[in-house]
């Protein structure tokens, strides 16, 4: 399923079999010393009963989930959220917060780092891996859209002031506060990760790990089997949650790849899930931008399918 160039000649072809037949062999050794990987993705029930939602998680496989809609001042239902998710071993992954940080307009700007605030409050108070948002665009006409300076010192500095605000205003102690990281804005690399966590220079900062957001050019496509060692390897232990996803190339007189559902792709979950479970198994591996329930459910039985001929657990 990886896009290939060119014919495949039989050499190439016994030489991805030895790299795959090593992988596996990584991965049934990661699998066999690690707990079960906690796999998530979007879940609802009618009304929102904090219990019922919690079931409704473990009746899917996922053991993982996404932050309810809970309004920060709502303690009875943060409370029993808590009681419920907890009562059924799903962990609440991330808040997401996706706003622009860096919005030109500093009204919008004071506005969005209030509701990421908030965001990372509601994290601390039920006990959230972490609260979630890019670190924002200067492009004045979409709110993650390409700049210029969105690679730039300017931009690095703006991102590093933002989330020590972000971070000093809740001071928390059991969740964290991450950007995630995007094909044409920082972080864009595993080491432009590593030196926000330097620069920022928290401990509630951490790295929110989503590899396919790093494939931008054609030879990171081709090597993203690389690219996700490298970032487990640079990353695994400041990761508090992970994206799960895959991409495809649309073939045109341009590049462009697509976000497409697991194993309609090139990104090789073998290697993805033996490194997730060899780095940092208690991240939640979590599944987005799907369409609806029926994609949501064939990529987890994907996820586990691959898990399974590897020798990791989900439950």
């Amino acid at each position: 399923e990886i896009f290939m160039p060119q014919a495949f000649d039989r050499r190439s072809f016994l030489v991805a079999a030895g790299a795959a037949a090593a992988a596996g062999t990584l991965a049934r050794a990661a699998g066999a010393a690690s707990p079960a990987i906690r796999l998530g993705a979007p879940v609802s029930v009618p009304g929102g009963d904090p219990d019922a939602l919690a079931r409704a998680h473990r009746a899917k496989g996922y053991r993982a989930a996404y932050c309810p809609a809970i309004p920060l001042d709502d303690r009875e239902r943060i409370r029993a959220t808590v009681e419920a998710f907890a009562r059924h071993d799903v962990v609440i992954a991330e808040v997401g917060r996706w706003v622009n940080l860096l919005d030109p307009d500093p009204v919008a700007r004071g506005k969005n780092l209030a509701t990421v605030t908030e965001g990372l409050a509601l994290a601390e108070a039920v006990g959230a891996r972490c609260c979630v948002d890019i670190a924002g665009s200067f492009s004045p006409t979409s709110w993650f859209g390409p700049h210029p300076e969105n690679l730039s010192e300017r931009f690095f500095e703006a991102a590093v002031e933002n989330a020590r605000k972000i971070l000093d205003a809740v001071k928390p102690t059991r969740t964290t506060f991450c950007y995630e990281m995007m094909a044409w804005s920082l972080p864009d690399s595993p080491d432009a990760c590593l030196r926000l966590l330097k620069a920022v220079d928290r401990k509630g900062f951490a790295v929110h790990l989503d590899p396919c957001n790093l494939v931008h050019s054609p030879e990171r496509y081709y090597r993203s089997s690389d690219l996700v060692r490298e970032c487990y390897a640079k990353l695994g232990p400041h990761v508090a949650s992970v994206h799960a996803k895959d991409l495809a190339w649309e073939v045109e007189m341009a590049v462009h790849f697509r976000e497409v559902r697991i194993g309609l792709g090139s990104i090789d979950y073998g290697v993805f899930l033996a490194e997730h479970a060899r780095h940092t198994p208690g991240a939640p591996l979590m599944l987005e931008h799907l369409p609806n329930e029926t994609e949501y459910d064939a990529a987890r039985d994907r996820v586990r399918a691959v898990g399974d001929t590897i020798g990791l657990r989900f439950e």
